[in-house]
């Protein structure tokens, strides 16, 4: 089943979608946007702990990844690797490395095609090369186990090509039928739903999430404050979201979802215990959440409210790093607004993900509706005669959100993930795509449900490979 939750996580500002653009491995959320796809949300293993078991499975344990950064030189493949991991049973601490081989090879040959008479580059003229701090990234983070149900992270990562670390820190605390989380970060990273990257200065976050109760019913009670101007890291444009503005924000949600069965086929002991020539073996499903073939239809409906205890009406200066001059947005923020939310969607599957070949075949249609004010508001004013500030609002169109999973072979499943807007482009009529993600999924059976996955988004023009765990 899609992620129903992913309608109430996105209205607050930890949830973490897949980056490569940093160390940790991800980058969050901007409140206000449209749902991000499914296949975009980040693992929730953290990504040193990600490195440590990936590093069994790559030679000599380093993982590449594709990112394009402000300095061209340095192309976009990078590859990563776990240089330290000491650990105790409260307490483990690790250390990312990062390497970005494009400007070295193009350095040693520039030497090389320089050199008159065929002399070869001297020790001196290579390391010098070698040394070059731009080519290198490190990550360093930590976590300790304070009690059974509270950890610490740390964490703190440098690049070698720009100025300044990000630094983060972490509380979580489990409670019966809550968890609490305290974040802060300086600065923190965040992507909207154009692919586009924005630093804040300073961002914290509390939170208290409610568990998903047997009637389906969860809520959400956060406070957040953004300090500093946020930054544009490669936006165009330089319109900043007023949900990053500075301010101090406190922000409520609720959701009810339900989820009904049209058609299932049950796992049965045939199913899981095959015979062979030497006796019974026992042969589960590749991944335990594919195991059943089936129909469903799910939703979930909610509502939030957010307050604003700063004035949010002054424009806001937009810092566009590599340029001489600053663009200031002129976006309003209301100090006050309260909407309600909703997703709708069908699955299909056909399969057990038990043989080599064809033994699955997975459909996922969601229907979300990210703002019910803003959509009536389109409504209201003409589908073809809709204000301005309708028009530009990217929450007043629906979207549907497709995700398409096939057997390849084995435990590998070709996956594709796509968002449609149900509202027309500048000139064209009609849905469109806004964003689609394609990955190479190999599942483990020993996790039960766990898998590496291989993404690549062409609208981001980013890729890397993660371990995710109990996720679609």
């Amino acid at each position: 089943m899609a992620n129903l939750r992913t309608a109430m996580d996105s209205a607050f500002w930890d949830l973490n979608v897949s980056s490569p653009h940093t160390l940790e491995g991800s980058a969050k959320a901007i409140p206000g946007d449209p749902f991000p796809i499914d296949g975009a949300r980040a693992s929730r293993v953290l990504r040193i702990q990600q490195l440590s078991l990936l590093g069994n499975g790559f030679p000599l344990g380093i993982i590449p990844s594709y990112s394009p950064t402000s300095h061209k030189d340095l192309g976009s493949f990078s590859l990563q690797s776990l240089l330290l991991r000491p650990a105790t049973s409260n307490w483990w601490l690790g250390l990312i490395g990062q390497f970005r081989p494009k400007k070295l090879i193009s350095s040693i040959k520039a030497e090389f095609s320089t050199n008159d008479d065929m002399e070869v580059p001297t020790f001196k003229d290579v390391a010098k090369h070698v040394l070059d701090k731009s080519l290198y990234s490190f990550g360093l983070c930590t976590q300790l186990l304070v009690a059974p149900s509270s950890s610490i992270k740390l964490s703190t990562e440098g690049h070698g090509e720009k100025k300044g670390r990000r630094n983060k820190f972490m509380l979580f605390h489990k409670l019966p039928y809550h968890d609490i989380t305290l974040e802060a970060a300086w600065p923190e990273l965040f992507i909207d739903h154009k692919g586009q990257y924005w630093d804040v200065p300073e961002s914290i976050s509390l939170d208290l999430s409610s568990l998903v109760s047997e009637s389906g019913l969860r809520y959400r009670i956060g406070i957040h404050k953004n300090s500093g101007h946020p930054q544009a890291v490669n936006s165009i444009d330089g319109e900043v979201p007023t949900s990053l503005m500075p301010g101090l924000c406190a922000k409520a949600a609720f959701s009810y979802e339900k989820s009904q069965d049209l058609w299932r086929q049950k796992e049965t002991k045939k199913d899981v215990m095959v015979k062979k020539d030497n006796g019974w073996f026992w042969r589960p499903s590749y991944d335990v959440r594919l195991k059943e073939p089936h129909a469903a239809v799910s939703g979930i409906f909610g509502g939030s409210c957010t307050a604003w205890f700063q004035d949010g009406h002054s424009p806001v200066a937009v810092e566009l790093r590599g340029d001489e001059d600053n663009s200031t947005s002129t976006k309003k923020r209301s100090p006050f607004s309260a909407d309600f939310f909703g997703s709708v969607c069908y699955s299909f599957q056909h399969g057990k993900f038990r043989e080599l070949y064809g033994d699955l075949t997975r459909i996922d249609a969601r229907l979300d509706i990210c703002s019910a004010s803003a959509l009536a508001k389109r409504v209201i004013n003409g589908l073809k005669s809709s204000s301005a500030n309708s028009a530009r609002d990217p929450m007043s169109s629906p979207r549907i959100n497709l995700i398409f999973q096939q057997q390849v072979a084995g435990p590998i499943v070709f996956r594709v993930d796509s968002r449609v807007s149900l509202d027309s482009l500048p000139g064209k009529r009609g849905p469109h795509i806004e964003d689609f993600i394609y990955s190479l999924n190999y599942s483990l059976r020993l996790l039960r449900s766990g898998k590496v996955v291989a993404w690549y988004s062409p609208k981001r023009k980013e890729g890397m490979i993660e371990l995710r765990v109990f996720e679609f």
